[in-house]
């Protein structure tokens, strides 16, 4: 239900009040909207803060991950001084300084499958903004169980993707994915222009505004390709896949077997002779590590992987949050080395 604005936000908007085909109805739909924004990192900053500049009533932002030094150069909600906090927490005392109009909730924590319905059925739209598939199935599905759309966008080096989900009982996720790609790609590997996350993230939020305004195309049972190196642009069309508009309930496990080798992993049960690898960054690594252990950052382990290929040594990656390591484990894979991941506190404890 549309909420009437205050004389303060009338003189905030005004140019969207002006604006042909936008106007007071539409403004009045944002106030009374609650947006959930799935990771605060490349995509999640400039989402969040058109997000919160449009007028969305209520904003929420989940992401258990922290600040790193090399995220700076794109994720620009953050400085030099928020290295080490939380993105969610960061996020949003920035944002809130920014925009009093907006109510704010950070969530410093991952979405998982105990969190993700509640959250979602809490929300009217839902932004993926994350880098891994396991997240994106996870959103998908429980904005299927709970009749929510989402908006979801990706990037990698030059190139970004748009699309919009589960809308006025169109295309889900699973319908342009039914399996993950065989091929992904990580900023934390490939790299990626600073530019791209805030072209991808600004177009996300204009459909996210189109389906919560009432107004414009929406952009659903398409999908947008940006090149920004060859500065092309081009739209797919995709079909619905009835079967995957009726998720009755959500996996136990989104994370592949693969990624974490099958099983927990024991470390004091490691044969002699494993290799544990520390993928965090070199700075990170010198904050605290285990001095009979190597660092290998994620985005150089492609040159290094193969060095290990053919021997038999058992190969343990790790990370802060176990993010990294599951894709080194990817990369591993990419050259026929059996690998586990796990996260910093169970490799030091």
């Amino acid at each position: 239900m549309a909420q009437q604005l205050t004389q303060t936000e009338i003189h905030y908007f005004d140019r969207h009040l002006k604006l042909s085909g936008f106007g007071r109805e539409a403004q009045q739909r944002l106030k009374a909207a609650r947006v959930l924004v799935v990771g605060a990192g490349g995509l999640g900053c400039p989402v969040l803060q058109y997000l919160a500049m449009a007028g969305i009533g209520h904003v929420s932002v989940i992401d258990a991950d922290t600040v790193s030094y090399h995220n700076l150069h794109r994720q620009v909600l953050f400085s030099p001084g928020d290295v080490g906090k939380n993105k969610a927490e960061t996020a949003v005392r920035r944002l809130a300084a920014q925009q009093p109009l907006v109510r704010f909730t950070a969530y410093a924590e991952a979405l998982s499958t105990s969190n993700a319905l509640s959250l979602v059925g809490a929300h009217d739209l839902v932004i993926d903004g994350t880098d891994n598939f396991e997240t994106r199935y996870l959103v998908n599905d429980a904005c299927v169980i709970q009749g929510v759309p989402f908006v979801s966008g990706a990037i990698d080096r030059y190139t970004g993707q748009v699309s919009v989900f589960n809308y006025a009982g169109g295309p889900t996720y699973r319908c342009l994915y039914p399996e993950p790609p065989a091929e992904c790609g990580s900023c934390a590997i490939d790299g990626v222009l600073n530019v791209l996350p805030g072209i991808i993230g600004t177009l996300m939020v204009n459909e996210a505004l189109k389906v919560l305004g009432g107004y414009g195309e929406v952009l659903a049972g398409r999908l947008l390709l940006v090149d920004i190196h060859g500065n092309g642009y081009q739209q797919f069309s995709f079909s619905a896949v009835e079967e995957n508009k009726h998720i009755q309930a959500l996996q136990t496990s989104y994370v592949p077997e693969a990624e974490s080798g099958g099983r927990p992993v024991e470390v004091s049960a490691l044969p002699d002779g494993a290799l544990l690898v520390d993928v965090r960054e070199a700075w990170e690594y010198e904050e605290g590590h285990a001095d009979d252990h190597i660092n290998i950052p994620l985005h150089e382990l492609p040159q290094r992987a193969a060095e290990w290929a053919g021997n038999d040594r058992t190969v343990v990656f790790y990370c802060t949050t176990g993010k990294r390591s599951r894709m080194a484990v990817e990369v591993a894979k990419q050259h026929g080395i059996a690998a586990f991941a796990e996260r910093l506190g169970e490799i030091l404890s």
